[in-house]
């Protein structure tokens, strides 16, 4: 009997799944992720990037309630308000992500899910499709991460494609045939460029593969056809989008096809599984504390530590240095930016505000904050310099800060704060959220939202307690 193929075994994986599957601390890991990201959503709604994806059929984020904003009011069609609302869920670059993937998760999975909520899709229905996407990327990402990326590929925008499908596929009730031809559909509108990265069109890069993943999933439903290894087969995804040649580290579609569960757990270049270990629990996901690239994180939380730690005078201040890894090099390539937006992928800018402010917060990356003197200052003093003995997306960093008396401080960090094993306090996440959710909505509102969501397996209908919010 013949192996079945990855996409039939991402398609019974996916179509198999239900609440009870679900690890509890997996599900936890869901519920934070779930929370977190309606915030953040929240909040790009109000941003340029929201904004501009919302002018042709969405709600005024001045006016618009929680539920419209979320596109839980079911005025657009599902495919429109996926994009949307994954544009604005990573306009703020605020929102999770996943070594697992090498990129954003949950951007790519709660929009395309609010965009086919009904009245009758629960918490629990919401946790178990949202895993069933997350372990699908991460799965597709497997075989050719992190040399996609290095490539010049953004992952969230790739594979989470497949995970957007997949989400939508079980939240659809799609069978295990239907899921898979939902994939290989999927297969034919991957794309998205790091070479946007600091432009409106890197959140775009969410709302695109949410809306990809919702159309492919209700075509597959409605039985539009697809080739049935368009993702594993010669001139598939792995082969176009790995590393050029295969011979370096990409999958091979034949021996991919042909892995089991028990050769995917004995690893190798070339492995596949899905369904064999929960990556929500193993790799996990990582919170994000700051509304900037993930790159720059330890590096801004070095400069705090000695900043508090010593009373430092960022105005004494002559020389920064920031070691980080060559994945910080490739990402962060705005060393003097002059929009918000290039702010958020410069090593340079973030560490200064790190010494100046007190906080790095929403209002750090607003374009009016970019030209203050003092932050201006030091990000004129620090050199972002490549470590080459680090993996390329490590993320640790060094900063070495020297005063004008001489006076050197060095801090050096392994990890940011926030990750899946050190992850933020539930005082820090309500902290972030009501900040996000403020933006638009007024603060008691914003109190009551993040309660109901905070317990998200208990909610029986989705839009309903949403929507309620509002009429407490």
């Amino acid at each position: 009997m013949s192996p079945t193929s990855p996409e039939q075994r991402i398609g019974s994986f996916v179509a198999d799944l239900e609440y009870r599957d679900v690890p509890d601390e997996a599900s936890g890991t869901i519920e934070r992720a779930v929370l977190d990201t309606i915030g953040v959503t929240l909040a790009g709604t109000a941003a340029q990037a929201g904004r501009a994806t919302t002018r042709a059929d969405g709600p005024d984020p001045d006016t618009a309630d929680a539920a419209s904003l979320l596109g839980l009011d079911a005025s657009a069609p599902p495919a429109s308000v996926a994009l949307r609302v994954g544009t604005a869920s990573h306009a703020l670059d605020y929102d999770d992500l996943s070594w697992a993937m090498d990129g954003h998760p949950s951007v790519t999975l709660v929009p395309a899910l609010l965009a086919l909520a009904d009245a009758d899709t629960s918490g629990q229905d919401l946790i178990t499709a949202y895993a069933a996407g997350f372990e699908t990327e991460c799965a597709v990402a497997e075989p050719i991460s992190p040399a996609h990326y290095e490539r010049g590929w953004h992952a969230t925008a790739t594979f989470g494609t497949f995970g957007a499908t997949a989400a939508a596929a079980h939240l659809l009730g799609l069978d295990a045939d239907r899921t898979a031809t939902a994939m290989s559909i999927a297969a034919s509108t991957v794309a998205g460029l790091k070479r946007n990265f600091g432009s409106m069109t890197k959140p775009l890069h969410a709302g695109l593969c949410c809306r990809a993943g919702v159309t492919a999933a209700r075509l597959a439903r409605d039985g539009l056809s697809a080739d049935a290894t368009a993702v594993s087969g010669d001139g598939g995804f792995w082969d176009l989008y790995g590393p050029a040649g295969n011979e370096d580290g990409g999958v091979d579609a034949a021996d991919a096809a042909d892995t089991t569960a028990a050769d995917a757990e004995a690893g190798g270049p070339d492995a596949f599984s899905i369904g064999d270990r929960w990556r929500l629990t193993d790799v996990g996901i990582n919170a994000k504390a700051y509304p900037c690239c993930y790159f720059t994180h330890t590096a801004i939380a070095a400069t705090q530590d000695i900043r508090d730690r010593e009373s430092l005078d960022p105005g004494t201040i002559e020389d920064v240095t920031v070691t980080a890894s060559p994945g910080a090099a490739d990402a962060l390539s705005h060393p003097d930016p002059t929009t918000g937006l290039e702010a958020k992928f410069s090593m340079e800018y973030c560490v200064a505000s790190a010494a100046v402010r007190d906080r790095i917060g929403l209002g750090t990356f607003d374009d009016d904050a970019i030209d203050d003197p003092a932050v201006q200052r030091v990000r004129e003093r620090v050199t972002h310099r490549t470590d080459a003995d680090l993996a390329y997306d490590a993320h640790a960093s060094t900063v070495r800060i020297e005063t004008d008396d001489g006076t050197t401080y060095r801090r050096e960090l392994e990890r940011p704060p926030g990750t899946h094993d050190d992850t933020l306090s539930a005082a820090a996440y309500r902290r972030k959220f009501i900040d996000c959710a403020t933006v638009v909505l007024e603060e008691p509102v914003a109190t009551d939202l993040h309660d109901v969501l905070t317990s998200l397996a208990d909610v029986e209908s989705v839009p309903a307690a949403i929507a309620a919010v509002e009429g407490r």
